[in-house]
């Protein structure tokens, strides 16, 4: 019951609070890997290994030791911790906030607007996308991150709690930082990319399923069925093409990306996507974090009384 209603507070205060403006954690953390990255930097595997080591485990076992002690003080007390580092590994009322802009920007028809909101949940180019391609960017930031910033957080923090969340929120930063097939992190960031991707097999796949369940079904099932293995990454292949599905709207497609435009596998189906696929995408995220957060304190009771 703790960890349920934990999870109901952290996702009652990042609606309240958002992000926090100043001295969120995870920039302090920014400049920690940069430090680690500039001392150990090598194209070698095992250099990439320890730095990952470095980089998240003292964190995640300082959070355990503090939830432990926490525990030994006061239930309450562990339970508030909890809590707070929860709204610190999720990002709910952000991803909204950032992609409500977008969709805005394209209804009131503010295309460079629209372009610069994107650009800002996006590493692909955005000058050159017309109407179409920034929705279509959007709606594919909002059902990937539906995942990353939120549903993979809430499922690390069920099963292993506190730590969980830290050392879920902490391997997917540093994919977002190391992750990449380039001549700098082939290499070196082969174990945060790898690490990545195995955490977030099983949230990834809950996700899809609940993007699935909420939204058209059928169609998100064939699509995530027939779409999903063709897209390079064995996590967003489902996670998107069953939301596309879902959302009944069409994304993939071309994208520049370093000037450059890259052809990739077509996700969903039905009309192209406008402003009105981005605000369905969210309303779709929203729906499953209140589907999740229900069954949660559901099982939890049912555990209570058993």
């Amino acid at each position: 019951m703790t960890i349920a209603l934990a999870a109901l507070v952290a996702v009652l205060l990042d609606g309240w609070l958002g992000e926090p403006r100043r001295a969120h954690p995870l920039v302090a953390y920014g400049r920690l890997v940069r430090a680690i990255e500039t001392r150990l930097h090598a194209d070698q595997r095992g250099r990439g290994v320890i730095a990952w080591t470095l980089a998240v485990m003292p964190l995640t076992l300082t959070t355990a030791a503090m939830l432990w002690a926490a525990r030994d003080a006061s239930p309450v007390l562990a339970g508030a911790l909890s809590a707070a580092v929860l709204y610190f590994a999720i990002g709910h009322k952000s991803l909204h906030e950032h992609a409500r802009s977008v969709a805005d920007a394209l209804d009131a028809g503010l295309l460079d607007d629209a372009r610069a909101a994107v650009g800002r949940m996006v590493s692909r180019d955005t000058a050159a996308l017309d109407s179409s391609q920034v929705a279509a960017a959007a709606t594919e930031s909002v059902l990937e991150n539906g995942n990353d910033a939120v549903f993979a957080a809430l499922f690390w923090f069920a099963v292993l709690g506190a730590p969980g969340a830290v050392l879920y929120r902490l391997v997917n930063t540093l994919d977002a930082m190391w992750g990449y097939r380039t001549p700098r992190y082939e290499n070196f960031g082969w174990a945060a990319a790898r690490i990545d991707d195995v955490l977030n097999w099983v949230p990834a796949r809950l996700t899809a399923a609940t993007y699935a369940l909420l939204g058209q079904t059928a169609r998100a099932w064939r699509c995530w069925r027939a779409q999903a293995p063709l897209w390079d990454s064995p996590n967003a292949g489902p996670v998107m093409a069953a939301g596309a599905g879902a959302i009944g709207t069409r994304l993939g497609g071309a994208a520049p990306y370093h000037g450059v435009w890259e052809e990739r596998p077509v996700l969903g189906e039905g009309a192209p996507a406008d402003a009105a696929s981005v605000k369905r995408a969210l309303a779709l995220v929203r729906r499953g974090v209140v589907l999740w957060l229900a069954i949660a304190l559901l099982a939890a009771t049912l555990w209570e009384f058993a």
